[in-house]
């Protein structure tokens, strides 16, 4: 079985961001777990986890379809994410 992984793409404007993250979901087999929006939404960072694999196929997807559409400013995949860093990404439901 793959290690689970998280890829992250940061740009510029939400649209560029929806677009990017479209693509992402629709490249692999993974699941949107956040958005974290800075600068008034001028900065848009999406997060995704799945397989090792799945996360770098949707994050060169995504940050194909999201440079279309607005500026790319980041991409990034962290393979097994340490446990204390996806506590940052999916706090506990209430």
């Amino acid at each position: 079985m793959e290690e689970k992984a998280i890829a992250l793409l940061e740009v510029q404007a939400m649209v560029a961001a929806i677009a990017g993250l479209d693509a992402m979901c629709k490249a692999a087999n993974v699941q949107f777990i956040r958005c974290e929006k800075r600068l008034g939404g001028r900065l848009v960072t999406v997060v995704v986890e799945g397989t090792v694999s799945a996360c770098q196929a949707s994050l060169e997807a995504g940050k194909a379809e999201a440079a279309k559409v607005g500026k790319v400013k980041l991409g990034e995949v962290i393979p097994r994410p340490h446990p204390e860093v996806m506590k940052f990404l999916k706090p506990k439901k209430a």
